[in-house]
């Protein structure tokens, strides 16, 4: 797992400089322009999302590792891959991006108050001597930090920032990719096992969460637009972020084997969701 630890956090940490660099303060007054939107997506992710891992994990009896492991990219926020979807899709692009910025600077604190809570529940002791505000403080250096960093260089070069955004967003999708691929290398002989036996529960996780997702912002969002956003929000997690949070916290490869299948998967059911809608 030495290539994963000490790649994550550097990945990590130049993927949240890249989200901080898309982002003005008018990402977050926007939030009150619209609420209700806001609310029900962030509600949707950050209460809903864990609670339905929760029930499969405990449902499908999973092994502590994947159940965590489920857990953990449950607890996990948007990234800008959802961005980029929500755009492609022609969702609310605003709103996407409003609520991958509150999601990942507040996960310092909701992402460890999930894991912790929920390796409780799950009855898996972690073996590490670890605490919801010793792992907020460590989260805090590679994913706030780096945020408000690329707020500010933003603020101080805008004109040049924008103009070089789909450059930067494309860079961190490719850094993305690299920390994977090192899962892959460092853990070849033995992935396969693992996504089988992950495979299962992050389909029906990723599938059913966007269903709900979906039905839920159409009962109360203003527009297909936000429908269409709100879905995807719930649908493509921060994969490098989850692992991360598992290596933060545990030593086993297997808590990462659930992140790495859902950020398999969460590419096809998103772009064939777009591609229903299209079809519409």
């Amino acid at each position: 797992m030495e290539i994963v630890t000490k790649i994550a956090p550097l990945v990590l940490a130049f993927i949240m400089l890249g989200l901080g660099l898309g982002l003005s303060i008018k990402d977050f007054a926007r939030i009150l322009k619209t609420p209700r939107d806001f609310f029900i997506g962030f509600f949707s992710q950050l209460i809903i999302l864990p609670i339905v891992a929760l029930t499969i994990a405990i449902s499908l009896d999973l092994p502590s590792p994947l159940a965590i492991g489920l857990m953990i990219i449950a607890a996990a926020p948007g990234g800008v891959t959802s961005n980029v979807l929500t755009k492609f899709a022609n969702g609310d692009v605003a709103l996407s991006i409003s609520l991958t910025a509150i999601t990942s600077l507040i996960c310092i604190i909701s992402v460890p108050i999930i894991v912790i809570n929920s390796a409780t529940i799950l009855g898996v002791t972690i073996l590490k001597e670890i605490s919801i505000i010793g792992v907020a403080l460590k989260m805090a250096t590679v994913v706030t930090l780096p945020v408000i960093i690329g707020m500010v260089i933003r603020a101080l070069a805008d004109n040049f920032i924008s103009s070089k955004i789909n450059i930067i967003n494309k860079l961190t999708g490719w850094l993305f990719v690299i920390v994977f691929v090192a899962i892959w290398i460092e853990e070849k002989d033995n992935i396969f096992t693992y996504l089988a036996e992950a495979g299962l529960a992050v389909l029906i996780l990723n599938v059913s969460m966007m269903l709900i997702a979906y039905f839920i912002a159409k009962k109360f969002v203003s527009g297909i637009a936000q429908q269409k956003c709100i879905t995807l929000e719930c649908g493509l997690q921060n994969g490098t972020l989850a692992v991360f949070v598992a290596t933060l916290i545990f030593d086993d490869i297997t808590y990462m084997i659930p992140t790495g299948a859902y950020a398999l998967l969460m590419y096809i059911t998103g772009f064939l969701f777009i591609y229903i809608l299209r079809k519409k």
